[in-house]
C-alpha cells in the first residue's frame, strides 16, 4: 500500500498527516507534501502527523532528516507529533528525540 501524505494548513502551522507504510516507495508524496508545506507563505511550524503510519524504515529516516534540514533553512520548526508503536520504537533507536521535537 501506498503512503498518502495530507498537507493541511491552518494559521501559521502545516500539518502533514500520513496513511500507511512511511518507506523509499514513498519518498515522491513526502517530497511533494514536505515542498508544499515549506512554500506555504507564513508557516511557523511544520507538524508531521505519524498517527497513521505503521511502519517505516531507514530511508524514511533520511527523508525526515532531509525534510529538517530544509525546515531550518527555511526558519520553520519542524515536529513529529503522534508517534506511537513501531513508529516510536524505531525513532527512539535512531535517537531522533535529539534532532525532533516529538510529540
Amino acid at each position: 500500500m501506498t503512503m498518502q501524505v495530507q498537507v493541511n494548513i491552518n494559521g501559521d502551522k502545516a500539518t502533514l498527516s500520513m496513511n500507511g507504510r512511511f518507506d523509499f516507495n514513498s519518498h515522491r508524496e513526502f517530497r511533494a507534501a514536505s515542498e508544499e508545506a515549506l512554500k506555504a507563505p507564513g508557516i511557523a511550524e511544520i507538524a508531521i502527523d505519524m498517527e497513521k503510519v505503521e511502519y517505516l524504515d531507514s530511508s524514511a529516516l533520511g527523508m525526515l532528516l532531509l525534510m529538517r534540514e530544509k525546515a531550518n533553512v527555511a526558519n520553520r520548526k519542524l515536529v513529529l507529533s503522534n508517534c506511537k508503536g513501531i513508529v516510536q520504537q524505531v525513532l527512539e533507536v535512531a535517537n531522533f528525540s535529539k534532532l525532533f521535537t516529538i510529540q
